[in-house]
């Protein structure tokens, strides 16, 4: 299997014309980009999110010529502590233009199956996935490429699915 880099999966937000959608799975991730400000904040420290800035930048430009990027995250409750963190950054990407809902795992509605093996998804204007693939730690590994119809409808009824069931983030008092 063939994977791109995280920097390679992100030029695609130069390339979709209307609708981007992340299908967040999991309740740990590991990023070296995070890893510092994660640590930071569980040690109770403050953040300057200049970490951040690349992802910001990106999407003003992605959401500001009028194109949406949404995320469910599934989340089991209580959060893991990396949830906490997540959840306490997403205003953040609330005021970037993003639009983001959680889903505990229990609300999940009953026969829910994940398409490509449970994993992360972005999902390209109905059109084009990237999957996300692991390490056991969670560190991302990269992101399959996509573009078989029948796995994208299946992505597409998932989406459309959880999108109604889940909370928009204001809403979302863990």
């Amino acid at each position: 299997m063939d994977l791109i880099s995280p920097a390679q999966r992100d030029e695609l937000f130069n390339q979709f014309e209307r609708d981007a959608f992340h299908l967040e799975l999991r309740d740990d991730y590991g990023s070296p980009i995070e890893d510092t400000p994660y640590a930071r904040w569980k040690r109770g420290e403050p953040d300057d999110y200049s970490w951040l800035d690349d992802w910001t930048t990106l999407m003003k430009r992605v959401t500001g010529e009028g194109k949406t990027v949404r995320r469910v995250r599934v989340v089991t409750e209580p959060h893991s502590q990396y949830v906490t963190w997540e959840h306490s950054l997403t205003h953040l990407n609330i005021e970037i233009g993003e639009d983001i809902r959680w889903l505990p795992r229990h609300r999940l509605p009953e026969g829910v199956a994940f398409p490509v093996g449970g994993n992360d998804w972005w999902l390209y204007d109905d059109r084009l996935l990237a999957v996300g693939h692991f390490d056991r730690e969670g560190r991302v590994l990269g992101s399959e490429i996509v573009e078989d119809p029948h796995t994208v409808a299946e992505c597409i009824r998932l989406r459309d699915l959880l999108w109604a069931v889940a909370i928009p983030h204001a809403e979302y008092k863990p």
